[in-house]
């Protein structure tokens, strides 16, 4: 059966499940050999190219009539390191395995090079998917082009999308091969979809499939599997037992099926699983468990219906509601008479000097313009059709409550959910470091921003993230001052640009007992991709927020915080100790209110200024109707419908492709931070900085220090990001490259003029590289290539420079790396807009300082190297910063509108060598407000 076979009822079948499964191919090795690749799919992929080139290597020397020996041997090496994973994937399968195997045991060198060569370029270019002749061993099929190529306007891609489904029952492995026949025979012509089986027999195999074969999409899981494999996994045994946190000795084997789905759904949110169960269905139905399946069939009654539900499954999440729709649109015959020209296109192609316009950005996208919400386009403000629909698809893929498009950035979707929920008056705990959009909300809100402080990076002229103990420290001042009812909200970025990622969940955690209704929002614009990914989606909002509510939930919970609170009792601010306890929230009192605004363009498949803002709040209720009049107030009345059809697009992708795009990119970060820092020639003059650089000891519990074979592998990331309060995204490599004579904006320029390779960030001494969805080994390679170029021509200069060039470059060097600049602190905000200056709190009326900068009469200039303002500094009176000062690098504000200046603000001005500083003219001076102008100490207002 197709599905597996019927299981004999009863002690027997209990008594296999309890054991181990039975091996998938006898032949196959069992041992999976540790790798260096961090993404399972890849180690695979260079396996068989190894394979492939060993095989063409044993053919050539055959050809010529040499010893083979060797040859031989190194190819019996290879197929045994590729066997292991081919359990878990469709292709190339039991019989071209076979065929190969038999090829080597004959010694045919021919047959045994055109396998493998076959069977790896149908893999590297996907052809397997859409060419049948590459799954039968007798058959010839070619890899085209268009298998390599991106698709042109007049391609005819009308290919059916290929996925596998991973079987879990007790079979018998001589039937896998007649089982994988009569799934095919399922097919119809007109499925929208195709797939193959993949089949597997025990509880840990299914677990290893799901994290090794990204084209599953489904599992079926039947009754009666066991639990232990019979293979050995030395790389993922503490993958595996993590991922099973229970003991299968405890468990009913009748319930492995259910707890089996509820494993991979942790793993894999976005897999389709369906339960086969000949005992109740109908009761296994009525289970809380039950949630984790899509659907329940008893037994293997109803093949059809499940193939069906297989198919229907993934078509929910390949559907796209507002694309498609507006695909359907640009082919109607529609006559325009609203006011954007450029719908339809007839401005541009019957023009006379514009028509370049239409040849290079193509006839579709004029077809699909319209400033129209009607014929079933839907309208961003008021969705009532397939943007709703859409918003619904992002909201379940993001494991969010509620997501909201936004199509001008995610500048713009931190200043709704700002204004949203602030009101004048409120307190902000809020990063300074982060985004400018955060600063702007304040004003627009009239919200006082307490500011917490980052730990400093000095040597590298970057902040990391905030300490948990910072936050609690500013929460219980506020507590002890009386002022915690005003405290509304968290503000912090995760991940910061430099890749810093805080543990959400033991954040909100600790804040919500001193605070059990404090909101949170996670500016999350470089992290949208994390979801996709087991290891990264550990540090993500929605999952923390989600995480959060059902431990709060739970009866061991409440245990747990009966324990606490008798050790704790009351939380007392005055109590130091408070500091680095480990808080807990009362369950009947907290609140889980969590916003997450994230930058789709920046890591997934959307176009530029795609942003969304996710929700997961237990009282979204009461603030809706203030949330809606701010998605108003700056969401345009004329969106880009490209933007949107691509969110919808991006959200489609990540559903059906995420898992093994994430996984990717964080590999190729790993692949370029081995290659750099181990090379002996370009490690001479660059480093990617490591976990132990990056995050202080007394923030990494796990002790991890470095990413990547050897240092830290899968076993120690999932390890390090479980425990760490804080710890470092591996997809963002800070480059030093100081030691190479180089300041962060030189060595971008040289990268973007002379290699044609673009970067964003730099500081004084580094530039930040960072993998996403988009690169490919070739892009390693280049940059890789190019590091190497660059540290030759060093070598060469300085050989060719004597002493004195060397002596220069020793100077350059120290100025970049040592003598760098102390990062200035927030001083305080002036009196003038404090409502207690003796507050213990820093908090104050930044909206009231920036408006005040409004009038000319209240502002003076002073440059910044003048005796004038180093008097003032020391004698006064007080500096007043008038306006945000950003310089980039480092890109945060370093003076807001109503902060007091102090000399280690002016000296760190001083010592900036960028050119690009938002908020200050050099020719004019600092802007300053003029104290004589500024308000006396004063009372607590709400404008």
């Amino acid at each position: 059966m197709p599905f597996g076979e019927r299981m004999n009822n009863g002690v027997e079948r209990e008594g296999h499940a309890a054991g181990t499964c039975a091996m998938t191919d006898p032949q196959a090795t069992t041992t999976m050999p540790p790798k260096q690749g961090f993404s399972i799919p890849d180690v695979r992929h260079d396996q068989w190219a190894q394979l492939a080139i060993i095989a063409r290597a044993w053919a050539a020397a055959a050809a010529r009539r040499e010893d083979t020996g060797r040859y031989v041997a190194d190819a019996r090496a290879a197929l045994a390191d590729v066997e292991p994973l081919e359990t878990f994937t469709a292709f190339p399968g039991l019989r071209l395995m076979r065929v190969l195997r038999e090829s080597l045991k004959e010694g045919d060198a021919q047959a045994f090079a055109h396998q493998a060569q076959r069977i790896n370029a149908a893999l590297s270019s996907g052809a397997f998917r859409r060419e049948e002749g590459f799954w039968e061993p007798g058959e010839e099929a070619d890899v085209q082009a268009a298998d390599y190529l991106p698709p042109t306007a007049e391609a005819d891609d009308r290919h059916r999308p290929y996925f596998e489904v991973l079987s879990v029952t007790v079979t018998d492995p001589s039937r896998h091969e007649q089982a994988r026949q009569d799934i095919r025979r399922l097919r119809r012509v007109d499925d929208p979809f195709v797939y193959e089986l993949v089949q597997v027999g025990c509880f840990e195999d299914a677990v290893v499939a799901v994290l090794a074969n990204p084209e599953l999409q489904a599992v079926v899981i039947g009754d009666g599997f066991g639990f232990r494999s019979q293979r050995e996994w030395p790389e993922l045994r503490d993958m595996l037992d993590r991922a099973m946190p229970f003991n299968p000795d405890t468990v009913d084997v009748r319930d492995y099926g259910l707890r089996l789905a509820r494993t991979l759904k942790q793993i894999r949110p976005e897999l389709d699983v369906y339960l086969l169960t000949e005992r109740g269905a109908e009761t296994v139905a009525g289970r809380p468990e039950a949630a984790w399946l899509r659907r329940i069939f008893y037994g293997v009654e109803e093949l059809m219906e499940l193939h069906l539900s297989i198919l229907d499954g993934v078509g929910d999440r390949y559907d796209t509601p507002y694309f498609s729709n507006l695909k359907k649109y640009s082919q109607k015959p529609v006559g325009t008479f609203h006011a954007l020209p450029v719908a339809r296109g007839k401005s541009v192609f019957r023009s006379h000097w514009i028509r370049d316009m239409g040849h290079f950005y193509g006839v579709n996208l004029f077809l699909a313009e319209s400033s129209a919400t009607t014929g079933g386009l839907d309208s961003l403000l008021e969705p009532t059709g397939n943007i709703k629909r859409a918003q619904e698809m992002a909201a379940r893929a993001f494991g969010a409550d509620r997501a909201y498009f936004v199509t001008n950035g995610t500048s713009t979707s931190n200043k709704i959910v700002l204004q949203a929920l602030l009101a004048p008056g409120d307190i902000v705990l809020i990063d300074r470091n982060c985004h400018k959009s955060h600063h702007y909300a304040m004003v627009l809100s009239g919200a006082q921003p307490l500011y917490l402080e980052a730990y400093p990076m000095t040597a590298f002229s970057m902040y990391g993230a905030v300490p948990l103990r910072s936050i609690k420290k500013a929460l219980l001042a506020l507590k002890a001052e009386g002022k915690l009812d005003r405290a509304k909200l968290v503000d912090l970025t995760n991940c910061t640009f430099d890749g810093h990622m805080y543990h959400p969940q033991r954040v909100m955690e600790e804040c919500l007992a001193i605070k059990p209704d404090l909101v949170f929002l996670w500016d999350e614009a470089w992290f949208g991709f994390a979801r996709f990914s087991p290891f990264h989606r550990l540090r993500t909002s929605m999952h923390a927020a989600a995480t959060l509510t059902e431990r709060l939930r739970s009866p061991e919970y409440r245990a747990e915080y009966a324990a606490f609170r008798a050790q704790a009792g009351e939380l007392d601010p005055a109590n130091p100790a408070l500091l680095d306890m480990r808080l807990l929230p009362d369950p009947d009192k907290a609140r889980i209110r969590v916003y997450g605004t994230q930058s789709t363009h920046k890591s997934m498949s959307a176009l530029r200024q795609g942003s969304m803002v996710l929700v997961h709040d237990e009282d979204f209720g009461v603030v809706h109707g203030a949330f809606e009049e701010a998605y108003f107030t700056h969401t345009s009345t004329s969106p880009n419908l490209q933007i949107i059809a691509s969110l919808d697009l991006a959200r489609r992708q990540m559903e059906l492709e995420g898992y093994e795009l994430v996984i990717r990119a964080t590999d190729l970060a790993l692949r370029i931070r081995r290659q750099v820092n181990s090379h002996p020639l370009i490690s001479k003059y660059f480093r990617v900085l490591t976990p132990a650089e990056m995050v202080p000891a007394e923030y990494r519990e796990s002790g991890i220090a470095d990413y990547g074979w050897p240092h830290g592998g899968r076993a120690q990331i999932i390890d390090a990001w479980n425990r760490d309060e804080i710890a470092l995204d591996p997809t963002r490599l800070t480059l030093v490259c100081g030691t190479a004579g180089y300041d962060g904006t030189a060595f971008k320029g040289l990268l973007a003029d002379r290699y044609d390779i673009q970067i964003n960030k730099t500081s004084r001494n580094s530039i930040l590289l960072q993998t996403n969805i988009n690169n490919t080994r070739s892009d390693v390679a280049h940059i890789v290539k190019v590091l190497g170029d660059i540290a030759r021509q060093i070598d060469e200069d300085l050989r060719q420079g004597g002493e004195a060039g060397r002596a220069e470059f020793a100077a350059r060097v120290k100025s970049l790396m040592e003598d760098v600049p102390d990062l200035p602190n927030f001083s305080r905000f002036h009196a003038g807009f404090r409502d207690d200056a003796k507050s213990a709190t820093s908090e104050g009326h930044m909206r009231e300082a920036f408006y005040t900068a409004y009038r000319p009469e209240n502002c003076e200039h002073i440059k910044i190297n003048s005796k004038e303002i180093d008097q003032r500094v020391k004698k006064g009176p007080e500096l007043v910063a008038a306006d945000f000062v950003i310089p980039y690098p480092p890109g945060f504000p370093i003076m807001v509108p109503g902060q007091v200046i102090t000399a280690d603000t002016l000296e760190f001005m001083r010592k900036l060598d960028v050119k690009e500083i938002h908020g200050y003219h050099a020719a004019q001076g600092l802007r300053l407000l003029r104290t004589d102008a500024l308000p006396g100490r004063r009372r607590r207002s709400s404008t």
